[in-house]
């Protein structure tokens, strides 16, 4: 894995790429913010707060020391050349993925989940996609652009289809947006909340799913570093309630993102330590995947 570089490790994340099942990376690109840039800084600044956890999570009864994860450190992009950019994300997580490991990408803004998704895409056809955000991401083009933050779900959907993407918290987009998930239900969308979570996932049982989750879909309130904050948003307590569903479930994670952290808008680095706990959980439920044989 050449293509990447250390700034220092997240704790229990320094197995040995070869030993290990899920593979993180930090992807620091936010070539098409339209609002408040800085997400390219999520991953370093996760990493330094993230020694202020344990590695045991009294949520999940789940420890990382008992499981085999993989920071590889952030990809080396070519900052300015975006369609190059994408390309060098779908390259690398092509080779995590066809080493029959899951991928794991911090970002970085929502656009970088299209490479990443097409590369998990490739090798397991029969996929759906777990989409969390504030924002329906759902435009044909964005600012003239086609590939943007705000046009990413479309972009996926344009892959896959209807019936295979299920949105959850969403509370901002054009009345477009909303018409092609609500009314011509091309994708299912829960509006503000994630409420039926559960009994998606219950319909899911045994598919393969890719998770996205834009940290917007927090509510700014306590999560105010983020770049298109939207106030209406789901707290971090219910947003628990994901990991233990997914933990209890029978979907095998096959590719997953946490994107849209923007650090420097929140001084108190709250929302980095949020961003922390989420990733914790997230990782422990994937490997707790892997480690039941749900996985390759």
């Amino acid at each position: 894995m050449n293509k990447f570089f250390h700034l220092n490790t997240f704790m229990e994340m320094e197995n040995s790429y070869e030993e290990s099942n899920v593979i993180v990376f930090g992807v620091g690109f936010d070539g098409t913010t339209s609002n408040r840039p800085g997400t390219r800084f999520a991953s370093t600044s996760m990493r330094r707060e993230f020694y202020g956890l344990e590695t045991y999570s009294p949520l999940l009864e789940l420890d990382l020391e008992d499981y085999k994860v993989c920071d590889i450190g952030d990809l080396d992009l070519s900052i300015g050349n975006t369609e190059k950019v994408l390309n060098e994300i779908y390259d690398a997580t092509k080779e995590i993925v066809n080493d029959n490991k899951i991928p794991f990408m911090i970002g970085g803004e929502h656009l970088v989940t299209l490479p990443a998704f097409k590369a998990v895409y490739e090798k397991f056809n029969d996929i759906y996609v777990i989409h969390f955000d504030a924002h329906t991401d759902l435009r044909q083009e964005y600012n003239n652009n086609e590939n943007s933050h705000a046009t990413v779900i479309k972009r996926i959907w344009d892959i896959i289809g209807d019936n295979r993407i299920f949105q959850f918290g969403i509370r901002s987009g054009t009345k477009e947006e909303f018409n092609f998930a609500l009314k011509e239900k091309h994708t299912y969308m829960e509006v503000s909340n994630i409420i039926t979570f559960e009994k998606i996932i219950s319909k899911l049982d045994g598919k393969k799913i890719y998770l996205t989750i834009d940290l917007d879909v927090l509510d700014p309130s306590i999560f105010p570093g983020t770049g298109t904050p939207e106030p209406g948003g789901v707290t971090y307590k219910e947003f628990e309630n994901v990991f233990r569903i997914l933990k209890n479930s029978n979907v095998e994670i096959v590719g997953c993102d946490i994107v849209e952290l923007s650090p420097d808008y929140d001084n108190a680095n709250i929302s980095t330590v949020t961003a922390c706990k989420i990733l914790r959980e997230l990782s422990l439920v994937t490997s707790d995947n892997v480690e039941k044989g749900k996985l390759i």
